[in-house]
């Protein structure tokens, strides 16, 4: 559900990129004649940049690990995203322990904050 990542900051922090193009096969049927992003896909970009700051880090260590969200929690829908729209998922780490993350999450386009939410997330070796 993200196109790339443009910025990464160790483990810390994450900046990754969806575009919406209109020629999604999500948009046949979300919404006949008003074409939404669905919420659901937007969380999941979250929890997939999110996901890209622990697979760097442990790359970097030579590691491999699988990520698998585990909660989803203080979830905001504040606008709707259309095709047309460049989605930033802002991704900045609260704390990890061990196998388990949490992160706070920001949707944004032109600036402007259209979801949030923190993920959860729990780590494995592959």
């Amino acid at each position: 559900m993200i196109d790339k990542i443009i910025d990464i900051d160790g483990d810390e922090s994450a900046v990754g990129i969806k575009n919406v193009t209109y020629n999604e096969p999500i948009f046949q049927g979300h919404f006949p004649g008003k074409a939404v992003f669905p919420g659901v896909l937007i969380v999941e970009g979250m929890a997939q940049t999110a996901g890209a700051i622990v697979i760097a880090e442990q790359l970097a260590a030579g590691k491999r690990f699988v990520v698998y969200m585990l909660t989803i929690d203080k979830a905001k829908f504040r606008k709707p995203a259309v095709p047309g729209d460049k989605l930033e998922y802002h991704i900045r780490k609260i704390h990890r322990r061990r196998n388990v993350g949490r992160y706070e999450a920001k949707a944004i386009v032109d600036g402007v904050v259209v979801a949030e939410a923190e993920i959860g997330a729990m780590i494995s070796e592959e």
